[in-house]
């Protein structure tokens, strides 16, 4: 298999580093950045690299464009005149409904869009902090429309084992980005929020593993994650608003010195969140 991964940054440098030692597979890159595809050359993990993509993704029958979502349907329109028939491409973005459906609506009939989410990042950008064991633990998330095959989708499947994926996982474009905006989108909007509060770089010596653990993702790419929330704009908007429900909820308990109903949200708080230590 001939793979052309869009994008040379921290998730697609950490597919072609775990990609590239199988011996089934030929990476090519392809990065707006020489300096990019130089680094990448001489990490050894693409056999090929360019910042003109007609030059290689003609060799390539499986796209992997790790992108900024609004980056791909441009992409698409200027670059699939070189892609072969038959050729498959799958996104990475982190939401779906607004960029997989536009996109194929606008994909040659002889080419096909499959959507994919690897749930792991880091919290830096660039080539420089690309690991190949970022998807050993990894949640991974096909999400298929009723315009793909069943070959786009087992394959895929098949790429989600070749990362060596924990889990893999079938979700609508509608379910996948309910879910990223409660589990995702809505935990980095409370952590940059939390940092935001109050200029508290005084307390960094007084920090504990509390707060460091609720602001790890605190440290975000301004420039992806704003496109992110905003191509999910009224589903974050929602989670964002029974979230301020809670936190009110809890504070009137405290205000009420109701510790029956405070004690209550902990214990709840405490059984759901075991649920996610299997």
């Amino acid at each position: 298999m001939n793979i052309g991964i869009i994008g040379l940054g921290l998730m697609g440098a950490s597919f072609a580093k775990r990609l590239s030692p199988q011996k089934d597979k030929t990476i090519y890159g392809i990065d707006q950045n020489k300096q990019t595809i130089q680094t990448a050359l001489e990490l050894n993990i693409i056999k090929e690299g360019s910042t003109d993509p007609g030059k290689l993704i003609k060799k390539c029958n499986l796209i992997i464009l790790a992108l900024y979502p609004t980056m791909i349907k441009p992409w698409i329109v200027e670059n699939q005149q070189y892609l072969e028939s038959g050729t498959i491409l799958m996104d990475i973005s982190g939401v779906k409904t607004n960029i997989v459906e536009p996109v194929q609506a606008i994909l040659r009939k002889d080419l096909e869009l499959i959507s994919i989410h690897p749930m792991c990042g880091r919290e830096s950008r660039g080539i420089n902090f690309a690991q190949a064991d970022i998807f050993d633990n990894a949640n991974y998330i096909i999400v298929p429309t009723n315009k793909n095959t069943p070959t786009a989708i087992e394959a895929a499947k098949q790429l989600g084992k070749d990362l060596r994926v924990k889990n893999i996982s079938i979700l609508s474009c509608e379910e996948h980005d309910r879910m990223i905006g409660f589990l995702s989108q809505l935990t980095h909007v409370i952590a940059v929020s939390l940092m935001n509060t109050h200029d508290n770089s005084h307390l960094v010596e007084y920090t504990g593993d509390s707060f460091r653990d609720l602001t790890r993702i605190a440290t975000i790419n301004e420039d992806l994650w704003s496109e992110l929330f905003l191509l999910n704009k009224d589903i974050l908007l929602d989670e964002i608003d029974q979230f301020l429900d809670a936190t009110k909820h809890f504070r009137d308990s405290l205000e009420k010195e109701d510790i029956d109903e405070m004690k209550r949200l902990f214990i709840q708080s405490t059984n759901r969140r075991k649920l996610f230590n299997k």
